[in-house]
């Protein structure tokens, strides 16, 4: 094991990426649409493409993803869960996700922003994959003084403005 993933996992569970979304991206199978939407925030910061499109819903799965100077910074789950009601599960996690774009640290170089998403699961072949959402993006306005976005409890000129 390396030392990478002795690391926190960058979805914010607080265990190592080892014993958290690791696993899933190694091929084991998301429990919860929940530990699927951590995991595909984990790629998305660490720029797993391939595991991406592997758990997206072949229905409205892309043929590609765009690499981009996107840098995801912290994930914050506000809402999830699962209905059977109708015999098909289908799952829902309502999430925010802090970014910047650009070269943080240098003036007018990065814009933070936010990704606030409803997302849709359902299961396929056994699996839980990603089916579609209702993203809005909004602009943060932060100053080298204000806290930063990535939630350290730090000002942004001492965290990741640094």
């Amino acid at each position: 094991m390396n030392d990478t993933s002795r690391k926190p996992c960058p979805c914010g569970s607080g265990m190592a990426l080892a014993d958290c979304c690791q696993p899933l991206h190694d091929g084991a199978v998301a429990g919860t649409p929940e530990a699927l939407m951590r995991s595909r925030y984990t790629a998305f910061a660490l720029g797993r493409h391939n595991y991406l499109l592997n758990s997206w819903h072949s229905t409205t799965r892309p043929a590609e993803l765009n690499a981009d100077d996107t840098h995801w910074v912290r994930l914050e789950i506000v809402d999830h869960g699962v209905d059977e009601s109708d015999g098909e599960p289908r799952g829902h996690v309502h999430f925010r996700a802090f970014f910047y774009e650009g070269r943080e640290g240098r003036a007018g170089r990065s814009r933070w922003g936010m990704l606030e998403e409803r997302s849709h699961f359902q299961r396929e072949q056994g699996h839980w994959r990603y089916v579609d959402g209702q993203p809005r993006v909004s602009r943060l306005k932060t100053g080298r003084n204000d806290a930063c976005p990535c939630g350290s409890g730090r000002k942004l000129k001492q965290c990741c403005g640094n």
